[in-house]
Protein backbone atom coordinates (compact mmCIF):
# COMPACT_ATOMS: atom_id res chain seq x y z
CA UNK A 1 0.00 0.00 0.00
CA UNK A 2 3.25 2.31 0.95
CA UNK A 3 4.27 1.59 -2.81
CA UNK A 4 1.10 2.30 -4.33
CA UNK A 5 0.13 5.77 -2.31
CA UNK A 6 4.40 6.52 -3.26
CA UNK A 7 3.98 6.10 -6.59
CA UNK A 8 0.57 7.97 -6.98
CA UNK A 9 2.56 11.12 -5.13
CA UNK A 10 5.06 10.73 -7.88
CA UNK A 11 2.70 10.72 -10.93
CA UNK A 12 0.53 13.48 -9.46
CA UNK A 13 3.68 15.21 -9.30
CA UNK A 14 4.80 14.68 -12.14
CA UNK A 15 1.70 16.06 -13.75
CA UNK A 16 1.71 18.83 -12.50
CA UNK A 17 4.89 19.97 -13.61
CA UNK A 18 3.93 18.89 -16.88
CA UNK A 19 1.29 21.33 -16.92
CA UNK A 20 3.06 24.39 -15.80
CA UNK A 21 2.67 27.23 -17.56
CA UNK A 22 5.02 29.08 -19.45
CA UNK A 23 4.34 32.77 -19.66
CA UNK A 24 6.90 33.27 -22.79
CA UNK A 25 5.84 30.31 -24.75
CA UNK A 26 2.13 31.27 -24.69
CA UNK A 27 3.02 35.01 -25.03
CA UNK A 28 4.42 33.78 -28.06
CA UNK A 29 1.73 31.37 -28.83
CA UNK A 30 -1.00 33.71 -28.46
CA UNK A 31 -0.56 37.75 -27.40
CA UNK A 32 2.63 38.41 -29.85
CA UNK A 33 0.29 37.93 -32.98
CA UNK A 34 -0.88 41.71 -31.75
CA UNK A 35 1.16 42.58 -28.96
CA UNK A 36 4.62 42.14 -30.77
CA UNK A 37 4.09 45.11 -33.17
CA UNK A 38 1.37 47.01 -31.75
CA UNK A 39 -1.53 45.89 -34.26
CA UNK A 40 -4.73 47.97 -33.84
CA UNK A 41 -3.89 50.08 -31.12
CA UNK A 42 -2.35 47.22 -28.97
CA UNK A 43 0.20 48.20 -26.59
CA UNK A 44 3.85 46.94 -27.58
CA UNK A 45 4.89 43.92 -25.72
CA UNK A 46 7.75 45.35 -23.60
CA UNK A 47 7.49 48.77 -24.06
CA UNK A 48 7.06 49.77 -20.10
CA UNK A 49 6.03 53.42 -21.70
CA UNK A 50 3.33 51.80 -24.09
CA UNK A 51 1.90 50.15 -20.76
CA UNK A 52 2.39 52.33 -18.10
CA UNK A 53 -1.37 54.02 -18.33
CA UNK A 54 -2.45 50.62 -18.69
CA UNK A 55 -0.78 49.56 -15.59
CA UNK A 56 -2.01 52.53 -13.77
CA UNK A 57 -6.23 51.40 -14.14
CA UNK A 58 -5.07 48.40 -11.96
CA UNK A 59 -4.93 44.32 -12.68
CA UNK A 60 -8.62 43.82 -11.96
CA UNK A 61 -9.53 46.36 -14.73
CA UNK A 62 -6.81 45.32 -17.30
CA UNK A 63 -7.78 41.48 -16.70
CA UNK A 64 -11.88 42.34 -17.13
CA UNK A 65 -10.48 44.01 -20.67
CA UNK A 66 -8.97 40.34 -21.52
CA UNK A 67 -12.50 38.62 -20.43
CA UNK A 68 -14.30 41.16 -22.00
CA UNK A 69 -12.60 42.22 -24.92
CA UNK A 70 -11.58 45.67 -26.00
CA UNK A 71 -11.49 47.53 -29.45
CA UNK A 72 -9.78 45.20 -31.98
CA UNK A 73 -8.87 42.68 -29.00
CA UNK A 74 -11.53 39.85 -28.75
CA UNK A 75 -12.93 38.79 -25.74
CA UNK A 76 -9.98 36.27 -24.05
CA UNK A 77 -7.52 37.65 -26.97
CA UNK A 78 -6.26 34.28 -27.93
CA UNK A 79 -5.63 32.35 -24.93
CA UNK A 80 -9.58 31.07 -24.28
CA UNK A 81 -7.63 28.17 -21.98
CA UNK A 82 -6.09 30.85 -20.17
CA UNK A 83 -7.31 31.75 -16.23
CA UNK A 84 -6.98 35.38 -14.68
CA UNK A 85 -4.00 34.20 -12.89
CA UNK A 86 -2.07 33.23 -16.19
CA UNK A 87 -3.87 36.80 -17.73
CA UNK A 88 -2.18 38.49 -15.02
CA UNK A 89 1.05 36.92 -15.53
CA UNK A 90 1.22 37.74 -19.36
CA UNK A 91 0.11 41.35 -18.75
CA UNK A 92 3.12 41.75 -16.67
CA UNK A 93 5.57 39.71 -19.00
CA UNK A 94 4.24 42.41 -21.88
CA UNK A 95 4.29 45.35 -19.57
CA UNK A 96 8.05 44.65 -18.61
CA UNK A 97 10.51 45.71 -20.94
CA UNK A 98 13.52 43.04 -21.47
Amino acid sequence: MKKLVLLATIVAATSLNANAFDVDTKYKQTCSICHSMGVAGAPKAFDEAAWAPRLATGMDALVASVNNGKNAMPPKGLCNDCTDDQYKALITHMATSK
